[in-house]
C-alpha cells in the first residue's frame, strides 16, 4: 500500500505541473508507424536514444519534421471547410473524426481488422472491432486509450497455441467462441507528462520494449498489456529509465478467485557516447506478489529507488524469493544508415563452469546479433534486417516456477522461451501508399518430453517450470552438467511470410492488404507439421502480432 501511494502522490505531482514543451505522444510499437523515424533514429547525423521504446514525438523535435512523414500520426492536417474535403480526408488522410487548436488536440479513430483466409482445407477469420481516443492538452501532456473486441478462428498451430495456454498471443485471454474459435478483448492506455525538460513520466496499460532489434531478449512487446509507472530523465548524453510493472501468473490461482500477480522493476540507461555508438545497461527484478499461503506481500520498498543496484541490493534480503536479471546492449551506426546490434543478457553464471564449456545447468545467458540499413543500395524506402538470437536452456525460469521472466502465460522476451536459436531475416520496400514486407524464421529449440507412461522431462525450453525438480540428467557422472544447447527433443522450423498492403489512411495506419505465410515444423522422430496460410482483409495496424513460432 505504501508503494501505490507513492506512486499515486507522483502521479498527482506531474499532473499537476504546467510547463510548456513538446507534445508527448507516444509512437506505437509498430514497423509501419516507425519505419520513416527509425530511418532518422537510426542516423550518424544525430545522437539518438534509440533502444528504449515506445518513443515519444518529443525526442523528435530536433531532428525531424513529423509534417513531412508520410505516416505521422502526430499531425492533424488542416482541415478545408467544404464537406467532400473533410470527408475525403477523413477517410484518406487524417483523423476520422479530429479537432485541433493551439492548445488541444483530440483524435477519434476507428480500430478494425476485418479478414478472411485458408489453413489448407481449414477457414480461417478474424473480426475486430473498436475505437482509439488520442490527444493533447497543451504542449507537454498527451493521452491515449483503445479498446478492441475480437473473434477469430486462427490457423492450427495458432489454434493449439491458444488452447494449451489459454490466451490468444499477444492479445489477452483466450475464451471459446463456436467450438474451435475464440473471443477476447483487450485495451491500453496511457497519459504522459514531461513536467521539465529533462524528464518524463508515463502512467500506463501496455507494452513496453527494450532493444534495437526485431526481438528482444530484455523486454519485448511478444506478452499482453501490463499495468506500469515509467520515469525518464535526459541529462547530457544520457537517458535513464526506471520501469514499475505488475505481471499476472494465470497459472495460479489465489483463494479470492483472482490470479497470482508478480510486480518486475527494471531499470535500463542508455548512454549515446558518439553521434554512432549506443551503449546500455539494464538490470531487473521480479518480486512474487504474494507468499506461499496466498497472502499479498507488494513490492519490497527497497525496489522503489529508482538509481539503485537491483541486484546488490536483493543481497542484503537475505533468502530472497526474487528474481534478479542483467544485460547489456550496443549499437553501432556504420555509414549513414547502416546499424549494427547486439544484446546480452545474464540470469545466473559461474565463471568458472561456464569456461569449461561442460553444460552447466545454471549458466543461463542469451545472445543477441544483428544489423539493419534503411535505403539500402540507395535505394529509397528499402529496409533490410538480419538477426540472431541465442538463449541457454533454464534462462528467464526461477526455482519456484512463479518468479520467472514472463506475463499472463508468455515470456517477458522472446517468444520461444529459451534453450533454442533463432536467425531473423527482414525485407520492406515501400513506394507511395504500397507496401511489400518478407520476413523469415529459421531456428532450432529443444523442446521438453512427456513420455508415454505420463513422466514429464525437463530440459529447459517452458520458463514456466521449477527447474529444481529436473535438472539432472541421466548420463552424466555429475547431474549439474550436460545442459548443452539444444538437449531434449529437437524441433526444427522454417516460416516465411510475405504482405502486400496498401495503406488507406496513414493517420491510424488502415490499410488493405494480402499475406500469405508458409510454416514447417520438423519433430525429431515425427511427421512435418506443414501450413500454408492465405488470407486478405482490411486492419488498423496498431502494434505487432508475433506468430512466428
Amino acid at each position: 500500500m505504501r508503494i501505490k501511494r507513492l506512486l499515486i502522490l507522483l502521479n498527482f505531482f506531474v499532473l499537476s505541473v504546467n510547463c510548456s514543451f513538446s507534445q508527448e505522444l507516444l509512437i506505437p510499437l509498430n514497423d509501419d508507424y516507425e519505419m520513416g523515424m527509425q530511418s532518422a533514429a537510426y542516423s550518424s547525423d544525430y545522437r539518438f536514444h534509440t533502444a528504449m521504446k515506445s518513443w515519444s514525438e518529443y525526442q523528435f523535435n530536433d531532428i525531424l519534421n513529423l509534417d513531412s512523414l508520410n505516416k505521422s500520426q502526430f499531425i492533424v492536417k488542416n482541415y478545408n471547410k467544404k464537406w467532400k474535403n473533410i470527408v475525403w480526408n477523413s477517410i484518406f488522410n487524417t483523423d476520422f473524426i479530429g479537432a485541433k487548436t493551439d492548445d488541444f488536440y483530440i483524435g477519434i479513430n476507428p480500430i478494425v481488422d476485418f479478414q478472411v483466409g485458408k489453413n489448407g482445407d481449414m477457414s480461417t477469420w478474424v473480426n475486430t472491432r473498436g475505437a482509439e481516443v488520442r490527444g493533447t492538452i497543451g504542449n507537454n501532456f498527451a493521452f491515449y486509450t483503445n479498446l478492441r473486441e475480437n473473434q477469430a478462428m486462427f490457423p492450427e498451430y495458432l489454434t493449439d497455441y491458444a488452447k494449451m495456454n489459454k490466451v490468444v498471443p499477444g492479445q489477452g485471454h483466450a475464451r471459446t467462441f463456436k467450438e474451435t474459435g475464440f473471443d477476447y478483448a483487450n485495451a491500453s492506455a496511457y497519459v504522459a507528462i514531461r513536467p521539465m525538460y529533462w524528464l518524463q513520466g508515463v502512467l500506463g496499460y501496455g507494452k513496453n520494449f527494450i532493444g534495437d532489434g526485431y526481438r528482444s531478449l530484455i523486454l519485448s512487446d511478444n506478452s499482453f498489456a501490463y499495468p506500469y509507472v515509467k520515469l525518464t530523465t535526459d541529462v547530457w548524453n544520457i537517458q535513464y529509465t526506471c520501469l514499475y510493472s505488475q505481471m499476472t501468473d494465470k497459472r495460479r490461482i489465489l483463494d479470492d478467485d483472482t490470479f497470482a500477480r508478480k510486480n518486475v522493476v527494471i531499470h535500463y540507461l542508455d548512454w549515446a557516447v558518439t553521434k554512432r555508438l549506443n551503449v546500455g545497461l539494464f538490470d531487473a527484478m521480479v518480486c512474487k506478489g504474494q507468499d506461499e499461503n496466498g497472502v499479498r506481500r507488494g513490492l519490497d520498498f527497497q525496489y522503489i529507488n529508482p538509481i539503485i543496484f537491483l541486484r546488490t541490493t536483493d543481497y542484503y534480503v537475505g533468502k530472497s524469493p526474487d528474481n534478479a536479471l542483467l544485460g547489456a546492449t550496443v549499437s553501432f551506426i556504420a555509414g549513414k544508415h547502416t546499424t549494427f546490434y547486439a544484446q546480452f543478457v545474464l540470469d545466473e553464471m559461474t565463471v568458472k563452469e561456464f569456461i569449461g564449456f561442460n553444460g552447466y545447468w545454471a549458466n543461463k545467458q542469451s545472445y543477441q546479433f544483428g544489423v539493419k540499413s534503411f535505403n539500402c543500395f540507395n535505394v529509397k524506402n528499402l529496409f533490410l534486417q538480419g538477426e540472431f538470437n541465442m538463449v541457454r536452456p533454464y534462462m528467464y525460469s526461477h526455482y519456484d516456477g512463479e518468479d520467472n521472466y514472463a506475463h499472463l502465460n508468455q515470456p517477458l522476451a522472446h517468444p520461444w522461451g529459451a534453450n533454442f536459436y533463432e536467425i531473423v531475416a527482414r525485407a520492406q520496400y515501400n513506394y507511395k501508399r504500397f507496401y511489400f514486407q518478407y520476413k523469415m524464421n529459421f531456428g532450432q529449440w529443444g523442446d521438453d518430453i512427456t513420455t508415454e507412461d505420463g513422466e514429464f522431462q525437463y530440459y529447459g525450453h517452458d520458463i514456466y517450470q521449477n527447474y529444481y525438480d529436473y535438472y539432472q540428467i541421466e548420463g552424466y557422472e555429475k547431474p549439474y552438467y550436460g545442459h548443452y544447447m539444444l538437449i531434449g527433443e529437437l524441433n526444427t522450423l522454417m516460416m516465411n511470410n510475405l504482405v502486400v498492403s496498401w495503406l488507406v489512411n496513414p493517420s491510424y495506419n488502415l490499410n488493405v492488404f494480402a499475406e500469405v505465410t508458409h510454416r514447417n515444423q520438423k519433430i525429431e522422430g515425427l511427421d512435418d507439421i506443414n501450413n500454408f496460410i492465405i488470407s486478405f482483409g482490411i486492419r488498423t495496424t496498431l502494434d505487432r502480432k508475433y506468430y512466428d513460432f
